[in-house]
């Protein structure tokens, strides 16, 4: 039977759904920048080394994620899904790969993760120990059984928790310690990564019911998610404008307000294409802009720091 390994690696790295592993480049940028404006200043190495394993572990809960949905026929059922955003990568449904193979690649990257994870966590600091352990540890239960959190309306809260450790973790690697201003730097980008999964979850919601995944879109319907996306955002961006209010974070992480057009239309077109959700595709592009936008435009304020 044929193995991960006897992929061509173009189709490997299709398997890992490449375009949603910025995200994670994100968030290890903002780790470290928030690191930086403190005072510690990022070392080459352990910045590659961070940026390296967290993509990795990014790619190994992508692949999981399509092993679980796979098996629940999640995937297979789903003929409204709006590629490649939502409904897995669908190289398993099309033949292209089996089942066993998008296993073996799951494990074959966790066996890079780690170790690796292992050698950073010994090389600056014992704190990223438990916060690895519990990001791999909510990814993987995010999809598996037996506790699918994805499946238990849980799945957004998931995210904002795995993907605020990556900026926590981040930050710690070049700090030597876990402290409390990447803890509220990472909330509001969090927030803005569980809006990702609420909106793509719209598309999905008729093929995840039909399987038993309940999903908050699923739960909630097309027009609650609509109004919870709203809020989501509403958090977002007005927890970073408190968190500089109170002095908690550097007054230029106010760059991050910048996103905040970007959601405020994808929250526009989610509430009037919610009836017609396969019309979708620009709120859901806007939606993953605006994440991305929210750390680049937090990171760069932070890193102007150094200079003015």
């Amino acid at each position: 039977m044929a193995h991960a390994d006897d992929l061509p690696l173009s189709t490997l790295v299709r398997m890992t759904r490449p375009g949603f592993l910025t995200i994670t480049v994100v968030a290890c940028l903002l780790g470290i920048t928030s690191a930086d404006a403190c005072g510690h200043p990022p070392h080459p190495w352990t910045v590659l080394a961070t940026l390296v394993l967290a993509v990795l572990a990014h790619a190994a809960g992508n692949v999981i994620n399509d092993v679980h949905d796979a098996q629940s026929g999640a995937d297979a059922g789903n003929t409204s899904g709006i590629f490649p955003f939502t409904g897995g990568t669908r190289l398993i449904q099309l033949g292209m790969v089996s089942v066993r193979q998008t296993r073996d690649l799951a494990r074959a990257l966790m066996l890079l993760v780690v170790p690796g994870g292992l050698a950073l966590a010994l090389w600056s600091t014992p704190a990223l120990l438990w916060i690895g352990a519990l990001g791999l540890l909510l990814a993987w239960a995010y999809s598996a059984p037996p506790l699918q959190l994805m499946s238990r309306g849980l799945g957004e809260l998931t995210v904002a928790a795995v993907w605020s450790l990556v900026v926590i973790g981040a930050d710690a690697v070049q700090r030597g310690s876990v402290f409390i201003i990447p803890v509220f730097t990472s909330i509001s980008y969090g927030l803005l990564i569980a809006n990702i999964l609420l909106i793509n979850g719209v598309p999905d919601a008729n093929s995840d019911a039909s399987v038993g995944k309940a999903t908050l879109a699923v739960r909630l319907g097309a027009r609650g998610a609509a109004w919870l996306y709203a809020l989501l955002a509403l958090l977002a961006h007005g927890w970073l404008a408190w968190g500089v209010w109170q002095f908690i974070q550097p007054e230029r992480a106010l760059w991050g307000l910048a996103s905040a057009p970007l959601s405020a239309a994808a929250a526009v077109l989610l509430w009037q294409r919610a009836s017609t959700p396969e019309q979708l595709r620009p709120a859901i592009v806007l939606t993953i802009a605006a994440a991305c936008v929210h750390g680049l435009a937090m990171a760069a304020g932070l890193l102007s720091m150094r200079w003015m």
